[in-house]
């Protein structure tokens, strides 16, 4: 007999597992039981089980979706899980991966909720062209929410605080049971009407029956109809509505919303000094700069000045007086030494130098100076000039002498 082809028992759990991805209804389904075997494990999932009078369902809820888990999870409490079942291979076993958890009562309205959502998300109601946004400064803060919850006064308390000129506009308006929606509705037509800068609607944290008004399609219209910013704060961290999904801004709590609207008017204070400091550095900056420019052009005026130019020439022609007095001192001097020297030159050449020197002048007849013996024959008179006088001499006789140096 041939033997069948054998599987491995990872084949075959990964096959059971294939089966249960390909099926839709486990891909996201409701289940609802008692939680048993809670524990919550060091790494952040969460390990249980559902049981209920027939059988039990091992569970899982895994770190990353504990967002989906509004309150704590404890043995004995009545639940709605909303999840996928699939096989982990390891163990051959099924479980269900939770990723919302709902106290049982609670499993309708989240059905409601999620098709209001996804009917307004498909209309658009949710797109951020849409989105308005909040104004820097506000003057008129409207608010609709219960007058004497206590998210009034966390809204009070922190507009005081950041700004406490901005004037607080609040609505009484009921937040929850019946009539709730209606009132939310027209507090935000008559704060709309009014023309505040921007509307706050919003309560404290509670349960999905408690916030179930602000899941309301008439409060989402009227939200998204509004002319004014909206800041939705309903809850707490964790609660989401779909008020949240169609206001312009969406704050954690009321103390958020707050901030979110009210700008710190210390904080604008701080900056404004700021500016102001920067604005005095700059000016005085410029200031110098123009002083200095100012100084240059006055001394460039001044000196270009008629005044200035006059005082320069004077100036000016002075020292050039002075250099050509100096230039005429320099050159009488020059010329004085060169008359005396030419004195002293002539004084040597002069006939009574020569005179006194032992040596006479000879003048012969009509006056010319005798030089050589042909000017001066026999018998002539001769005039002989000496240092204190003249002599008159007969020439008697002519000699030649050769007086050349040899």
């Amino acid at each position: 007999m041939r033997q069948a082809k054998a599987y491995t028992v990872a084949q075959v759990n990964t096959y059971i597992k294939n089966m249960f991805s390909q099926d839709f209804l486990l891909s996201r389904i409701y289940v609802k039981g008692e939680v048993s075997n809670c524990k919550y494990h060091t790494s952040g999932h969460i390990y249980f089980s559902l049981k209920d009078e027939s059988g039990t369902l091992s569970c899982v809820m895994f770190a990353g979706q504990r967002k989906g888990l509004a309150f704590p999870l404890k043995e004995g409490q009545h639940v709605v899980v909303l999840g996928s079942v699939s096989v982990y291979e390891r163990t051959g076993s099924y479980q269900l991966y939770a990723r919302e958890i709902l106290l049982e009562g609670t499993g309708r309205l989240y059905e409601e909720f999620q098709r209001l959502k996804a009917e307004l998300e498909e209309m658009g109601m949710f797109s951020e062209e849409y989105k308005q946004p909040l104004p820097s400064y506000v003057r008129r803060l409207g608010i609709v929410t219960s007058p004497t919850g206590a998210a009034i006064q966390d809204i009070r308390n922190i507009a005081l605080r950041r700004n406490p000129y901005v004037q607080l506009i609040l609505y009484p308006s009921l937040v929850q049971g019946e009539g709730a929606a209606d009132s939310i509705v027209r507090g935000i037509e008559a704060l709309d009407w009014l023309g505040v800068d921007v509307i706050i609607v919003g309560r404290g944290g509670g349960s999905i029956e408690d916030l179930w008004a602000f899941n309301e399609e008439k409060v989402a219209r009227a939200i998204f109809d509004c002319q004014t910013p909206v800041i939705s704060a309903v809850g707490h961290e964790t609660d989401t509505t779909i008020a949240d999904y169609v206001a312009d801004r969406r704050a954690p709590t009321p103390s958020a919303a707050a901030e979110l609207a009210v700008a710190d008017v210390r904080e604008l204070l701080k900056r404004m000094e700021a500016y102001r400091q920067r604005f005095e550095q700059t000016l005085y900056y410029r200031l110098e700069q123009y002083r200095s420019r100012l100084e240059q052009m006055r001394r460039r005026l001044q000196q270009a000045g008629p005044r200035q130019q006059l005082f320069e020439k004077r100036m000016r022609a002075a020292e050039l007086e002075n250099h050509l007095e100096q230039a005429m001192k320099d050159k009488l001097t020059g010329r004085k030494n060169q008359l005396a020297l030419y004195i002293e030159r002539f004084h040597g050449l002069s006939p009574l130098l020569k005179l006194q020197q032992g040596y006479s002048y000879t003048e012969g007849p009509g006056g010319r100076a005798v030089t050589s013996i042909r000017q001066a024959a026999p018998g002539e008179l001769l005039r002989i000039h000496v240092t204190d006088g003249i002599y008159t001499a007969e020439v008697r006789e002519r000699q030649a002498v050769d007086r050349q140096e040899r």
